[in-house]
């Protein structure tokens, strides 16, 4: 194995684990403290639910990794994510998420150099699978981050949402302070 395909091998490795290992179980938690009327909740009409944001988070990651850098079909309905006002609960958009992450996954921990280098075409913009890679996981990051403000926010001050033990971080970090 070439220095550029350990490159490649690591990269694709440790973008499946954000995916699988730091933002599905953060979505989990939060998802768990809405009710089902929260999990579709909009500010005002120009804004979006979490509900929005799991559809959205399953179509980008299908649309961009799936079909964009695997080749499969490319059926993604983006306006559909945005429009729907309620459906499926929380649980169910979770399964069909996490599912959907176990596929990009796969496909990103075989990912070789010509295809992390490569040109691409995905969703009108001119990519490579490096570009493309880096996009999914950034933009599932920031989508993440807005579903755990919405349910820290729908459940109030005694939400519970914390992914963190700030006590052991704060230990490590201030030996002997108490």
């Amino acid at each position: 194995m070439t220095g550029n395909d350990q490159v490649t091998a690591a990269f694709g490795h440790e973008s499946a684990k954000y995916l699988r290992e730091v933002y599905m179980p953060r979505l989990r938690v939060a998802v768990a403290t809405l009710s089902s009327e929260d999990l579709w909740w909009r500010p005002h009409g120009d804004t979006t639910s979490a509900g929005n944001l799991l559809l959205h988070l399953e179509g980008n990651i299908r649309q961009w990794v799936l079909s964009g850098l695997a080749g499969a079909p490319d059926q993604r309905e983006r306006d559909g994510e945005f429009a729907a006002r309620d459906g499926s609960s929380g649980e169910q958009l979770l399964a069909a998420l996490g599912a959907t992450v176990e596929e990009v996954a796969s496909v990103l921990e075989r990912l070789d150099t010509a295809t992390l280098l490569g040109p691409f075409e995905i969703q009108g913009f001119h990519t490579t699978g490096l570009e493309a890679v880096y996009h999914i996981v950034e933009h599932f990051s920031w989508h993440t981050g807005q579903i755990t403000w919405i349910a820290k926010l729908r459940a109030g001050e005694a939400h519970g949402v914390s992914y963190y033990d700030d006590d052991s971080l704060n230990a490590a970090r201030n030996p002997g302070e108490d």
